[in-house]
């Protein structure tokens, strides 16, 4: 019996081993399409961008920042948003979401691992500038 518990716990160590050894599968990216980006003349230096956003299962973004006002609709599937400071909400096709300038994005991922999920993001920004910085 001493045996069997022996090669049972073995068994169970060499199998978390391997378990651990394994490389981290990183979550699939989102992809992002440009619709338009026309200067916005009243406002010299600015200048108004749309951008389709498609998640596949499971996508997920990195922190970051829009140095613009974003505004998001849910085309959609659900998705999960939340910025430095406020409330994480879960978002549903016909649900809108805001970042300002100085908002940093922390938590930006598809709500399901088995569904897909599109948004579109119309940005108010400076002329030329990029639609996403990476935040530390």
């Amino acid at each position: 019996m001493k045996t069997i518990v022996s090669f049972a716990t073995a068994l169970m160590l060499s199998s978390l081993t391997l378990v651990a050894a394994r490389p981290a599968v990183a979550a699939p990216h989102a992809s992002v399409t440009q619709l338009r980006t026309e200067p916005l003349p009243e406002y010299p230096g600015k200048e108004a961008q749309m951008i389709v956003v498609d998640y596949p299962p499971g996508a997920a973004d990195a922190v970051h920042r829009h140095n613009a006002h974003a505004f998001v609709y849910v085309l959609e599937g659900s998705i999960v948003m939340g910025v430095k400071g406020g409330k994480e909400v879960t978002l549903k096709a016909g649900d809108t979401f805001h970042e300002g300038p100085n908002d940093i994005h922390t938590v930006g991922h598809n709500a399901s691992a088995t569904q897909p999920a599109k948004f579109v993001v119309f940005l108010i920004k400076d002329k030329g500038a990029p639609i996403l910085i990476p935040a530390k």
